[in-house]
């Protein structure tokens, strides 16, 4: 047995955390020797052409999928008038959170853990540099895939975290002892700058924890932190991207004529837009290779993880149609596994915005051109709607709002981020255009989906300048400007209440949506100017 004095010894490197005892530190492990720790360690295995299967434990409760309810804030001097307190941003006891980092370094001890150094921003003034520490090989593999790595490895022996995050899944929270919701916890000191995960085996908390600390720090200097997709055209003309899931934000933002900046997480500084990120986590339930060719070849490449799809025994084929395990199937991977990416990461500022939206309830026009104020209203608003038929006695689509376009994930009031990005529109001349990818003819359930042909078409024609110079009207319910014509698009369809047999029920169905958006934006009224709460539907 060990002397006292060395049991009580601080772990090398570590000692800012006061961690002790650890078995072994694996730091700053390279892609391929992940891979032979997690497969050696049973944490995962190889699927045909390389991609790393990883699935949750079938024995454990772990999930699969992002806990909303279960992140909280601590609340103390530095956070107490900055953070947006509610049911969205949970405060928590800094005594707590103190409590639960000492039982989380207990149960660290005499174990395995990963450590991988990283970068969040690919602009040098305002990144964060970030360290990862998990108890699986697996997600030290994630963070190196979805972070920004550091390529010259002489460098990583001085590196200095700014923010430190520490995953251990099967360490369990007690509800009761502890003051939350359930076993899993994401707690986040922004005083101490760190994060606790744990009692969760799903990626995606580590990404989107760090994400929620830059939407707290970079507002602050002047940067707007964004939830969306960004690219970039042979002119270096920049174009974002924001839609909640299901608009289709991915699909769209890969475009084989302009270059992917990033596909969810960017800044825009004084200097223009910067991706938070050096890799993508995607969605691969029943994923197309001939809708989205390039995002399925990473589902064949070597430093792919796979989260919860399924695959073969056999053959180690993967089934990405197959959704036993969880809807949520994802991959992970590094952004130059795609061939047309801004390999720096960077943009200029942005020519246009598009706020993307799936309107199940098929009332809203396929392309508006906002003015500043309707932008910073719809930004505010975050609407998008579910479709029918995925409970029982739910017959109807359900409108749904997410403020920002990322509600969960910004722990500053709404209307900071929207006077930013008023400002920066404003000052950089963007245009922003409401582009609806939902249904036509009728609702979910009688109308169709708006072909993704003539989506694109819109879209290219708003980026490139064929929108710019047509007629516009103004549509009675929302108080949008619709263009008359866009090349290869029917006219017809432009104006949405003549593809509805039924025009009194076209008006019925507009005017309770447009209800729904001013009974929503409520809540923003005292924090904007008149003419931003004037922007919303005349109804």
């Amino acid at each position: 047995m060990k002397p006292f004095h060395e049991l009580k010894k601080l772990e090398p490197g570590l000692e800012y955390l006061e961690i002790r005892n650890i078995k072994k530190v694996h730091w700053n492990l390279c892609s391929p020797k992940l891979y032979e720790q997690a497969t050696k360690r049973g944490e995962g295995f190889m699927s045909h052409l390389g991609p790393l299967i990883v699935v949750r434990p079938t024995s454990s409760p772990i999930s699969t999928g992002r806990a909303p309810n279960d992140k909280f804030f601590v609340r103390d001097e530095t956070t107490e008038d900055k953070i947006n307190w509610g049911d969205i941003n949970i405060p928590y006891d800094p005594e707590k959170f103190d409590y639960m980092f000492e039982r989380v370094k207990a149960y660290m001890q005499d174990r395995e853990v990963y450590v991988q150094d990283v970068h969040a921003g690919a602009d040098k003034k305002y990144r964060v540099a970030v360290r990862v520490i998990t108890e699986y090989a697996w997600q030290a593999l994630f963070a190196r895939n979805l972070f920004l790595r550091i390529r010259d490895r002489s460098l990583l022996p001085g590196f200095t975290p700014e923010f430190t995050v520490i995953v251990m899944p099967k360490f369990l929270a007690n509800p009761k002892l502890d003051g939350i919701h359930s076993e899993t916890f994401i707690l986040v000191d922004f005083t101490k700058k760190l994060i606790l995960i744990g009692g969760t085996y799903y990626g995606g908390e580590i990404k989107k924890s760090v994400f929620t600390a830059l939407n707290y720090i970079l507002p602050q200097k002047n940067v707007l932190s964004m939830h969306c997709s960004a690219n970039i055209g042979p002119e270096g003309d920049t174009a974002l991207l924001f839609g909640l899931s299901g608009t289709g934000k991915t699909t769209l933002s890969a475009d084989s004529k302009r270059a992917l900046i990033g596909d969810d997480e960017h800044g825009w500084s004084d200097d223009g837009i910067f991706n938070f990120e050096g890799g993508c986590y995607a969605k691969v339930i029943r994923l197309s290779k001939e809708a989205e060719p390039e995002i399925y070849e990473t589902t064949r490449k070597f430093g792919t993880i796979l989260e919860n799809v399924v695959c073969d025994d056999e053959t180690r084929y993967v089934d990405l149609n197959d959704d036993s395990i969880t809807e949520n199937t994802r991959a992970a991977y590094p952004l130059t596994h795609l061939d047309n990416i801004a390999r720096e990461g960077t943009g200029g500022h942005p020519k246009n915005i598009i706020f993307l939206t799936a309107d199940a309830f098929g009332v809203l026009p396929p392309i508006s051109k906002l003015t500043l104020e309707q932008a910073t209203y719809h930004f505010l608003l975050g609407y998008t709607a579910k479709v029918a038929g995925t409970e029982e006695g739910v017959t109807e689509p359900k409108a749904t709002f997410s403020t920002c376009f990322g509600a969960p994930f910004m722990p500053l009031h709404p209307s900071e981020y929207a006077k930013l990005l008023g400002k920066k529109m404003n000052q950089h001349n963007t245009k922003c255009w409401l582009l609806n990818t939902g249904w036509t003819g009728g609702p979910y359930g009688v109308g169709e989906r708006i072909s993704i042909k003539y989506t694109r078409a819109l879209l290219n024609a708003a980026l490139d300048g064929p929108l710019d110079g047509v007629e516009y009207v103004q549509d009675p319910f929302f108080g949008l400007s619709v263009p008359t014509t866009c090349p290869g698009v029917p006219s017809e369809i432009l104006m949405t209440k003549n593809t509805w047999q039924d025009k009194t029920a076209y008006d019925e169905k507009a005017r309770s949506l447009a209800g729904l958006f001013n009974e929503n934006f409520k809540q923003y009224e005292k924090f904007v100017s008149e003419d931003i709460t004037n922007a919303g539907p005349t109804v």
